[in-house]
């Protein structure tokens, strides 16, 4: 009697293993319906040929479908600070002449902060940054609905050593076309 209940239970859990291996048996245990057949491959539908010449249309040069070159340069920021400097405040009155001559082109200005810091911190001085920047430039009559801000934090550094020239390029505000 014990021989044949252990010969049960490994046929049962052979069985069962086999089944249940390919999922067959689950899904009828389920009520399931299996996967439909791969469908049949299609023939290729034979060549027309236009009884009119097809013009190709001439190619696009390649510095329309690149993006608008901006011709403006990044300012710097004091650690922990936001604030626009005198010497950065002559390159964006040199910007504003920029968008004066390009009116119309969208650019993103862009936060950026140190490695020092929290991710969180940084993220809201590098706001602090994109905006206090977008604010100036709209104080020399740039169109502030053609810049947009967005802050990277920490997240995008120019330089990766750990020393205080290469903190202070990565304290930045740059300035990005917009498509």
């Amino acid at each position: 009697m014990k021989r044949s209940l252990a010969l049960y239970s490994i046929v049962f859990i052979a069985s069962t293993l086999l089944l249940g291996g390919c999922g067959c048996f689950m899904q009828q245990m389920k009520g399931e319906a299996a996967p439909p057949p791969a469908p049949a491959p299609v023939a290729a539908a034979p060549e027309v040929k236009p009884e009119m010449p097809v013009v190709a249309a001439p190619p696009v040069p390649a510095a329309a479908a690149a993006p608008a070159m901006v011709m403006v340069n990044d300012i710097n920021f004091d650690f922990d600070k936001y604030n626009i400097r005198p010497g950065d405040a002559e390159i964006l009155k040199k910007n504003s002449e920029w968008f004066k001559t390009n009116p119309g082109k969208k650019v993103k200005i862009e936060g950026n902060c140190d490695e020092r810091g929290t991710v969180e911190y940084n993220l809201v001085l590098g706001q602090k940054r994109a905006d206090s920047t977008k604010n100036y430039l709209a104080g020399l009559g740039v169109d502030g609905s053609l810049l947009e801000t967005v802050s990277y934090g920490k997240e995008r550094p120019l330089c990766t050593e750990h020393n205080e020239d290469c903190w202070a390029r990565n304290r930045r505000a740059h300035f990005e076309p917009v498509q």
